[in-house]
């Protein structure tokens, strides 16, 4: 499956930004769908997800500012970001789990989309 991410870009801290990540084979609601970020020189880090029964886990960096959600209608996967911070900036993935059970891990996952960055500036 191919995945496709978009929606980065460039924001203020305190902005707010939303990235999608659509599907090309299969629904979204067929998988679990992570989001990760990887910041220049860093690891791949789990950021949040979203289960094919709709529960969704965030990272407890971003909780309370990110939220993941799906829209079946439009088979896209959203991560809406709020509250953003400079150290927010990253190469944002989303990845597609065919498994049952939610991973935290980038070697969980079994399909990724290209990623979009977002920089936030201070």
């Amino acid at each position: 499956v191919q995945l496709q991410a978009s929606g980065g870009g460039l924001v203020q801290a305190g902005g707010s930004l939303r990235l999608s990540c659509a599907a090309s084979e299969r629904t979204v609601s067929y998988w679990i769908i992570g989001w990760f970020r990887q910041a220049p020189r860093k690891e791949r880090e789990f950021v949040a997800a979203i289960s094919r029964s709709g529960d969704t886990y965030a990272a407890d960096s971003v909780k309370g500012r990110f939220t993941v959600s799906r829209d079946n209608a439009k088979d896209t996967v959203y991560l809406q970001m709020h509250s953003l911070k400079p150290e927010d900036t990253a190469a944002y993935y989303c990845a597609a789990r065919g498994m049952l059970s939610l991973s935290t891990s980038p070697n969980g996952y079994d399909y990724w989309g290209q990623g979009t960055l977002v920089t936030v500036s201070s």
